[in-house]
């Protein structure tokens, strides 16, 4: 699927990586499945990068529509999951 990750251009160069990092982790959940530890440790560096709650609200849903893939059930669900449990939703 072509589409462009949803970026803020104020941010560097590392951090627009780690962000589209945790993009590819959340449609590696829904994909082929990840590690729940490794699905959160993306999830916190992308919170260093976004710490607002509304600014998170906003690029995860640009997320979505343009994907299909809601980071909310992603990282509700690792939330929820044991760690070193593997997460995969439908």
């Amino acid at each position: 699927m072509e589409y462009q990750y949803p970026i803020d251009y104020h941010w560097t160069t590392d951090e627009i990586v780690d962000v589209i990092k945790f993009y590819e982790a959340v449609e590696r959940a829904y994909e082929k499945g990840i590690e729940r530890d490794d699905l959160m440790a993306n999830y916190r560096r992308f919170k260093e990068i976004v710490p607002s709650k509304a600014e998170e609200k906003t690029l995860c849903g640009e997320f979505e529509e343009i994907s299909g893939y809601s980071s909310y059930r992603a990282i509700k669900k690792a939330k929820e999951a044991l760690p070193g449990e593997k997460i995969l939703l439908k």
